[in-house]
């Protein structure tokens, strides 16, 4: 029998409609459960909230996770009790996100993210605040219906690392810790550095900015400025290259050619809660650069 071209189109289109799926497309996922959660941990970590954040992150012995400061975190406990650490030591967090990206294929999501992690410390007139610029990635798994977060990686969005800021009341705006000593003059820190432990006869350089933030030839070093006031220069330390970090405190020369003063350690590997000041050495530091005027 003839069937006219026409009529086999017909039919054509009709019987294939009952079977044919377009293989180019397909719906996208939707992935608003998997940003709401990244977003939940992260209002969590800022309210102090350790049962959520708990609740929210896997707690394998064998998931590995990496923090600045060269910290590499196995397993949940580590991660909890240096959690509940940084939460007894600030007075309040701020953990604004400036971009958020999620994809996802079947149970497993990942995202980037750039935010800034606000440490609040102490209370009144002595408050002070420092701002670490982060970015940071990771992958999560949904168990049971929900999402988990499993491994994480978080760095810094500069070079310089944390930057301090004077959060006094009061203030008209924002200034670098490291930056004033008076009304009048304003130090900058920034430069190249020879610095010398003086009982071990070590030198290495420190290259700075004006905050007095940046890194150091010493094991992968960084060197973070918390504080500086009347030519009293403190911070810390991190050596992500053997696993170790301090803090400091030195005093700037009146000229600003040079610092002397002591660092410590505050933790080597696994062992922490080293007091302060118990173990460490001198500091001799010199200007390689000249120092740039007051202003």
């Amino acid at each position: 029998m003839h069937v006219p071209v026409r009529i086999r189109l017909i039919l054509y289109m009709i019987i294939g409609g009952f079977c044919w799926v377009p293989a180019a497309i397909s719906s996208p996922a939707d992935n608003t459960e998997l940003e709401t959660t990244v977003r939940a941990l992260v209002r969590a970590n800022a309210e102090k909230d350790l049962p959520t954040m708990s609740k929210l992150m896997a707690h394998d012995a064998d998931i590995i996770s990496y923090s600045i400061g060269g910290r590499k975190y196995v397993g949940w406990p580590n991660l909890e009790r240096d959690i509940k650490e940084e939460f007894e030591k600030v007075a309040a967090l701020d953990l604004p996100i400036s971009e958020l990206k999620v994809w996802s294929k079947g149970d497993i999501g990942w995202y980037t993210m750039e935010l800034d992690y606000v440490r609040v410390i102490g209370q009144g007139p002595a408050q002070e605040r420092a701002v670490l610029p982060l970015r940071e990635t990771g992958v999560l798994e949904r168990r049971n219906g929900q999402w988990t977060l499993l491994s994480w990686h978080e760095s810094f969005r500069n070079a310089s690392g944390a930057i301090s800021v004077d959060v006094q009341p009061n203030t008209a705006a924002p200034r670098t810790v490291a930056s004033s000593i008076s009304q009048s003059a304003v130090h900058d820190l920034g430069g190249e550095w020879d610095i010398l432990e003086v009982e071990d006869d070590k030198r290495y350089k420190a290259t700075l900015d004006k905050a007095g933030n940046g890194p150091y030839t010493q094991h992968g070093g960084r060197f973070i400025t918390s504080k500086f006031s009347d030519r009293l220069w403190q911070g810390t330390w991190q050596q992500p290259g053997n696993d170790r970090e301090g803090e400091f405190e030195l005093l700037l020369s009146e000229d600003g050619t040079q610092a002397k003063g002591v660092w410590w350690y505050s933790r080597v590997g696994a062992q922490k809660n080293i007091p302060p000041r118990e173990h460490g050495g001198t500091y001799l530091w010199k200007r390689l650069t000249s120092p740039p005027s007051a202003r």
